[in-house]
């Protein structure tokens, strides 16, 4: 090789991928028919919620003397109560509308911090190794033998029912699994060429965790914290239907069930329109997580 010879290019192990962008990603997941009906049926919750003082005909709380029939049971549907009334007379569509901001709230804050617990513990053990990596995938293994429901039981009835205790709990049972992905993923990384390279010239740890490994994971992180809000939200409707979830008088969508389930038969709607609502709302999150997924995961792509 001549001295002024150009050296060969990096072998393809070397190279760094660049993570998507933001904008090409949310084009992607909008050419498909499915994700974006479920970003209608989520805006539609979403917006329910957030503008609940606007959009509920009624006060959630409030007992109506004409919403129960003369024998004290409640309404069915009709032109003044449109899904109809729920055992004490209150109006069930109020009820609903500002349940749901109990379980986004919920499934927000509580998804929110097992995601972030989960990549920070995740990231820890597959980067450093050694004793570090024992302590907490083995910490992790032990969560992750007992039975998230059980354990989200057991933690709810030692402490007192309330929203933000029932979001820790949920977070406390549902970070494992983040956990474990991320520190596969980060493992994988760390021994890839243009990470050896980097601490071989002396990069920074800080540098090698967010510039290098950090954007490489967003893509699992985002599908995996997409999907983990319908299990949020499905873990805290049944926990409020077992009755140690959020309590009543605040309207959610499991203790709505919970409190009307002896009407099952009399008045279905009660336990109907409650379900419907736990379904769209997971099955919309669950939509958008799947599309994240074929349009970020490599091996997907072209399938579509």
């Amino acid at each position: 090789m001549t001295a002024d010879a150009k050296p060969d290019a990096m072998p393809e192990t070397m190279t760094e991928t660049t993570p998507d962008r933001p904008m090409g990603v949310l084009a992607r997941v909008l050419r498909r028919k499915l994700a974006v009906f479920a970003l209608i049926l989520i805006g539609i919750i979403v917006g329910a919620a957030v503008f609940a003082p606007l959009v509920a005909p009624f006060d959630p709380a409030e007992q109506f003397f004409e919403g129960l029939t003369l024998e004290g049971a409640p309404l069915p549907p009709n032109e003044t109560f449109w899904l109809g009334t729920d055992l004490l007379g209150r109006d069930l569509l109020s009820r609903l509308i500002y349940g749901a901001q109990t379980s986004l709230i919920i499934g927000i804050v509580a998804n929110g911090i097992a995601v972030a617990v989960g990549a920070l513990v995740g990231i820890l053990a597959g980067f450093f190794r050694g004793w570090v990596e024992t302590v907490l995938m083995r910490f992790t293994d032990l969560m992750m033998a007992f039975p998230a429901l059980l354990l989200a039981i057991t933690l709810a009835a030692l402490f007192r029912p309330s929203l933000w205790i029932v979001a820790m709990v949920i977070a406390m049972v549902n970070w494992v699994q983040m956990a474990r992905v991320v520190y596969t993923e980060t493992r994988s990384l760390s021994e890839r060429e243009f990470i050896l390279a980097e601490r071989a010239m002396g990069a920074g740890l800080p540098r090698i965790l967010f510039r290098h490994i950090l954007p490489h994971l967003l893509s699992t992180i985002l599908v995996f914290g997409t999907l983990g809000i319908s299990t949020t939200v499905l873990l805290e409707a049944t926990l409020s239907y077992l009755g140690i979830g959020v309590q009543p008088p605040t309207p959610s969508w499991g203790n709505i069930i919970y409190e009307n389930q002896t009407y099952f038969t009399s008045a279905p709607w009660l336990v109907f329109f409650p379900g419907i609502a736990i379904i769209a709302l997971a099955l919309g999150f669950n939509l958008i997580g799947d599309a994240l997924r074929e349009v970020l995961d490599p091996t997907q792509k072209g399938r579509h």
